[in-house]
């Protein structure tokens, strides 16, 4: 005898307990009710206007499904993992909302084309979300920036002092990072706003359906033009996690950065205390805890990548119930991403800048050493030899703990008499610095371009 499932017809016995629990996605993927519903809706308008079902049929199973639609957004709607997953818990309450012409609602599609479905309309609704997220963190970077463009820090090269930069400058390298993020998602969304439904289990339906209509329903520009690769596809998944893996890298990296430049060693900057928690046996701390925080969640929104690209490697076409692993790496990013992003746009906004440190920073060591050795080129001595004098002379600073600005003009001209009084107006940080306008540059005015386009580029 049958057993009493949707698809049970073919079965005489029922999996256990714990096989059927194994095999249940109700209690990640009724995340995506929602999009279930709404993905119902258009398929069964579709089988109206194609008058696949009678207007009659169709118009209850619409009514149902709206009152669903409703009582999900009151939080009225409760799922059980006996119906399996969303999709079949939907239908579930469907029959229990309107009466067995809810079974009507499965006329020309499958579990297969309605999963992919549900998953590209969550993703393309989350798209803009993560853009939004980027571009508020992009605001912040460059208001922070338009403050501070003639705030000199070192800038690191392995970790040491390479050259004096503009802390403006700084920022807006993050701000570019941040622009090839937003770049990527809005790419991503080209191979997500494609509609799978109406390829059914794997091969379409005999039924008469309207794929475009269903598809305008739903508001995507285009269907997926073979079955197959409809329903077995997730390449779009996998560029949303790519994408999100990239983005939780910058924000790590800056992340990084933030816990150097806030510690007693550097004191460059100080968190928010509304950034920052304290330890319970250690009065003095004020640690970085939020700024650890999104650099440890880098490492699972990896693992949510690594874990999707894993799954799908060795998956034969079409359908696969691996495929089922799909979504909760997806939904684990959507919810780490956005508040990661927010949070660090806060953490940026409210840290304050210790001018003064990043001043002592670069006036305390060799980061001028290159304005020398161009300084001395520019008087005629090769570049590789004066590359090797100013090495020298480092050398001897920290022998001696005299900076490149200590040196007499004595000193200096026993190496060539052509260097003069200007050579200290040279060895500035802040001339050194502002000198630097090749284009996209740390000068002063490079800075203020590339503030001046950012600000259009977040008038899109």
């Amino acid at each position: 005898m049958p057993i009493k499932r949707m698809w049970g017809g073919r079965f005489e016995e029922s999996g256990s307990d714990l096989v059927n629990k194994f095999g249940a996605s109700i209690t990640f993927d009724q995340e995506m009710a929602q999009e279930d519903i709404q993905g119902s809706l258009a398929h069964v308008k579709m089988l109206k206007a194609t008058k696949i079902l009678d207007a009659a049929d169709a118009d209850a199973i619409i009514k149902g499904l709206e009152t669903l639609a409703e009582k999900l957004k009151q939080g009225k709607l409760s799922f059980n993992i006996e119906n399996e997953d969303i999709h079949m818990n939907i239908e579930a309450l469907l029959t229990a909302e309107i009466g067995p012409v809810a079974g009507k609602l499965h006329t020309g599609r499958s579990r297969n084309d309605q999963v992919a479905t549900d998953l590209h309309l969550y993703v393309k609704e989350r798209l803009p979300q993560v853009i939004a997220a980027i571009k508020q963190l992009q605001q912040v970077l460059v208001d922070k920036a338009s403050d501070n463009v003639e705030t000199i820090m070192p800038g690191y090269t392995h970790m040491q002092h390479a050259q004096p930069i503009s802390y403006g400058h700084y920022l807006m390298a993050y701000f570019q990072m941040l622009q090839r993020d937003a770049e990527r998602f809005k790419f991503n969304m080209q191979h997500t706003d494609v509609s799978p439904l109406g390829a059914a289990a794997l091969a379409g339906t005999t039924f008469p359906i309207d794929r475009q209509l269903s598809a305008k329903y739903l508001g995507f520009s285009d269907i997926y033009h073979n079955s197959l690769d409809a329903v077995s596809d997730r390449d779009f998944v996998l560029e949303f996690l790519s994408s999100a893996s990239i983005l939780m890298m910058h924000l790590s990296r800056m992340c990084e950065e933030l816990i150097y430049w806030c510690s007693y060693e550097f004191g460059y900057i100080e968190l928010s205390d509304a950034y920052s928690t304290g330890s319970s046996i250690m009065p003095q701390k004020k640690n970085p805890d939020t700024a650890e925080l999104i650099r440890g969640k880098t490492g699972r929104v990896y693992g949510d990548l690594m874990g999707l690209l894993t799954t799908m490697k060795g998956l034969p076409l079409a359908y696969n119930k691996d495929m089922q692993e799909d979504k909760e790496g997806v939904f684990d990013a959507v919810k780490t991403i956005i508040p990661s992003l927010k949070i660090m746009a806060g953490m940026v906004e409210t840290l304050k800048v210790n001018q003064d440190k990043m001043e002592h920073a670069v006036h305390n060591d060799f980061s001028n050493a290159t304005e020398l050795a161009d300084y001395l080129a520019s008087k005629g001595i090769p570049f590789r030899q004066a590359h090797e004098i100013v090495g020298e002379l480092v050398l001897k600073g920290l022998k001696t703990g005299k900076n490149l600005s200590d040196i007499s003009l004595a000193e200096y001209q026993k190496i060539s008499p052509l260097i003069t009084e200007d050579v200290y107006h040279v060895l500035q940080p802040k001339v050194a610095v502002e000198r630097r306008n090749s284009a996209g540059g740390t000068g002063f005015a490079q800075v203020e371009a590339q503030i001046k386009a950012a600000k259009e580029l977040l008038k899109d």
